[in-house]
């Protein structure tokens, strides 16, 4: 279904701000609003981060658009939805990458207590460090000693977590 199509069925009007930030959401995952602003700057120079967040709360207001939080993190958009799929995310540089439900349909996880909870979704976040910055780790070891060369290097996400104990 195209997007213009989306919107109406879920209820919203079609706007040029609505359709660019929903192309902005399915090309760029995991995406903060400030990195949709800037995509937006070329084709809407004029749209205000203020739009922009507006545009994300009706979209994820009517499911068309999931808000994810990782710890440490501004909040993240993205188009997958409605399938209850988990996050994993790099404690070095904070890439985020999609990781399918564990095991069976939503929630996919039982918790040992409902305390009276009907559970309708599980949500996830897995913390590690991504190939990337596992690699450039190596490459720091195998030169210490040596001037370190950073061009390249992945820079750590502020506020991202330093410990894997975060759970969203």
């Amino acid at each position: 279904m195209e997007d213009a199509e989306l919107l109406r069925t879920a209820g919203l009007r079609v706007t040029t701000p609505r359709l660019a930030v929903l192309r902005a959401t399915a090309s760029m995952p995991h995406a903060t609003a400030d990195d949709i602003v800037t995509a937006l700057a070329a084709e809407l120079p004029t749209t205000s981060h203020q739009a922009v967040y507006g545009v994300l709360a009706a979209l994820t207001g009517v499911g068309l658009v999931r808000r994810i939080e990782p710890a440490g993190s501004p909040a993240r958009y993205e188009r997958r939805t409605g399938d209850n799929h988990h996050h994993i995310v790099c404690t070095m540089c904070g890439a985020i990458e999609d990781v399918d439900c564990a095991v069976g349909h939503a929630p996919c996880l039982t918790p040992s207590e409902t305390h009276g909870f009907a559970v309708t979704t599980a949500e996830v976040t897995y913390w590690g460090i991504c190939d990337r910055c596992a690699a450039a780790e190596r490459d720091d070891e195998s030169t210490a000693g040596a001037p370190a060369a950073t061009a390249g290097a992945p820079a750590a996400t502020a506020g991202a977590p330093a410990t894997p104990d975060a759970v969203g």
